[in-house]
This record gives structure tokens, sequence and C-alpha cells, in this order.
């Protein structure tokens, strides 16, 4: 009995023993086609990497969101600072440049977003793929995305003397702009001069009207819009050196877009020629504008709003020479790339 179980037995241990010398001879046939080189894994990483490169004077972009077409930039700018002029050469640009302007627009203008806004608004930026590469600008204080666990964008702004920007501002309720010479602006017909104006100590140029730019590079929160808060000056500073990628001023958007063309090629390659080279290089000039008279000068300066807002605008302004200084000048004054000054070395393992 146990012998006719053997023989029954004995044929599939002969099939199993076949098989086993076919996937020997495959796996064998298989081996010998690798490449006869005793350095594989250093093709495979030749391969892996051939793709990439040092930047060249054409492509020194900071590609922080991982590659080119997930770049997302964000200027919150400020009232009165020029932004329309610069935001213009954005508009001008962009198809040529293949990215996309978004303007946000805030309800009844306010600059500061509910927290379920915030969300829905970063939200909507790092998901709307279709819109990417994007320029977002608006009238609204810094979002920190960090704070919702979302990789951050690109921030740049521009500031202003804060005593320039109150009476720009307050002319132009008064008179309008070149921008849109025939709308009808809500002071319009109040003849009253910004010194005749401080004289009577008028709510238009109280000195708490200066104070915007601290609060927009301070944030969404509660101590940042506080006329005179020390902290919001302070989280502005930090905000300004950790967050915004370039800051820069009024009296030299022309070297601002400079320098934003070499260190984000994808969005303002050309933009410098651009701007130079247009008719329209200001918009939104103030139509009539009055200078004040020393006395005047002399009064706001006396405010601790106009202390720490000019506070604020002299550490921008160095901040943003700093940056300069460490570009190259041309003979007409304007920065320019001086090309790539570091290199790779004594790389190891061999």
């Amino acid at each position: 009995m146990f012998k006719r179980c053997g023989v029954i037995k004995k044929p599939w241990f002969l099939v199993c023993f076949f098989f086993c010398v076919v996937v020997v001879f495959i796996l064998e046939l298989r081996v010998s086609n690798f490449p006869k080189n005793d350095n594989i894994l250093e093709q495979i990483y030749k391969k892996d990497v051939s793709g990439y490169h040092l930047p060249s004077k054409e492509s020194t972009s900071l590609g922080t969101w991982g590659s080119r077409k997930d770049l997302i930039v964000i200027y919150n700018r400020i009232p009165k600072t020029g932004s329309t002029s610069f935001i213009n050469v954005a508009y001008d640009i962009c198809k040529k440049n293949s990215f996309n302007v978004i303007h946000l627009n805030i309800t009844k203008n306010s600059h500061i977003l509910s927290l379920a806004d915030q969300a829905r608004f970063i939200h909507n930026v790092t998901n709307w793929n279709a819109k990417k590469p994007a320029l977002y600008h608006g009238h609204v204080g810094f979002i920190d995305f960090q704070k919702f666990g979302v990789q951050p964008p690109i921030y740049i702004n521009i500031l202003r003397k804060p005593l320039s920007r109150l009476i720009s501002y307050y002319y132009f309720l008064r008179y309008g702009d070149n921008y849109r010479p025939h709308l009808i602006r809500k002071k319009h017909g109040n003849k009253v001069t910004f010194d005749e104006c401080v004289k009577l100590k008028n709510p238009d140029c109280h000195p708490d009207n200066m104070w915007l730019q601290v609060p927009f590079l301070c944030g969404q929160n509660a101590f940042c819009w506080i006329p005179g808060n020390e902290w919001a000056l302070q989280e502005a500073k930090r905000n300004l050196v950790r967050e915004y990628l370039l800051v820069g001023v009024t009296e030299d958007i022309p070297n601002f877009i400079s320098i934003l063309e070499f260190a984000l090629p994808e969005f303002f390659k050309g933009a410098s020629e651009h701007f130079a080279s247009s008719l329209r290089k200001y918009l939104r000039k103030t139509n009539k504008k009055i200078e004040p008279s020393e006395e005047t000068v002399r009064e706001i300066k006396k405010s601790k709003i106009w202390q720490m807002e000019n506070d604020l605008y002299e550490f921008a302004l160095q901040q943003f020479k700093f940056v300069k200084n460490h570009m190259k000048t041309s003979e007409n004054g304007t920065v320019m790339d001086k090309g790539i000054q570091f290199k790779f070395e004594k790389i190891y393992p061999k």
C-alpha cells in the first residue's frame, strides 16, 4: 500500500524539480543581460539626476513651491505707495511670461479676513492649479499660511515715507488721480488743505491715519491694528525679514522691479525694460497735492504713530539698500545681476 502511494507522488516531485530548473535558468538569463559595469549604482545615480543643473544667469529663480508651475506670489499692496504702477507692469507682461495675475477684492475694502476666510483663501490659492503660477494682489494684511499648516507663498511689498503717503491719500480723496480722472471721490469739493486740517485737528489728518504700513506687514492679529502698539511694530519687522522675499520703497520702484526680475524671472523677465519704456510709468498720481509747511511737518513728527511708522520705513529702506549693494550697478544706476558667485567643490565621497 505504501509502495503505491510512493508511485503516485513521484511524478509530482519531478514536475516541481523541472519547474525550479526553468525559473533558475530564466533568472540567470536576465542577470546576464544587465549592463556589464561594476558600478551599476553610479549609472543609476547619473540617470536620476541628469535633468538637474546649476542655474544659469537666465534661470535663477527660488523655486520654493517645488516647480515653476506651482509658484505663488502675494503682493498685499498698501494704498498710495505706487502699487498700481507696479501691478500694471505685471498685467502687461503676464501673458508673455505665462503666469496669472489675480486681484483679491475684499468686501467693504476691509484689510482683515475672518479666520474662516483666511482658511478659504489659503485653500483656493494652493489648490487652484488651473491658475498657477499666479501673482495675487490686494489691500489685505499679511496672512500667515504656516499657521494653517500650509507651505507659505512668496510675499513682496512696497513701503512709502509715512507722511508722504498720508498727504497723498488726503488729497487723493479730494481731487482724485490720473488713473480714473472723472471718478468723483468721497471728499470731492472739500478744499481744506492738509496744513489747515492739522491746525483744526480734524480727523482726516490725524496721525492715527498713518497706522497702515505697520499692520499690513504685521498681519491678521488683533494687536497689529491698535495704533501705536509696540508689539505690532516688532512683528512687522520680523515678518519683513523672514516672510517677505523683497520689500521695496516707492521712490525706487525701478530697482525694486530690477531685483525681482533676477530673483523671479518666471514672473518678471523683461519687466525692467517694459517699465522703462512705458509711457504710463506712474499711474494713480494724485491730481493736486500741496506740500505741507515746515510747521505742519514738525507737528506730525511729534506723534508716536509717525515715529513708529517711520521706524518701519527706515528699517525696510536699510534692508532694501542691503539687497541692492550686493548686486551690480550699471552706469545709469540700475541694479544688475552679478552672475553666479558660488560653486560646489570638495565633493565626497568620490
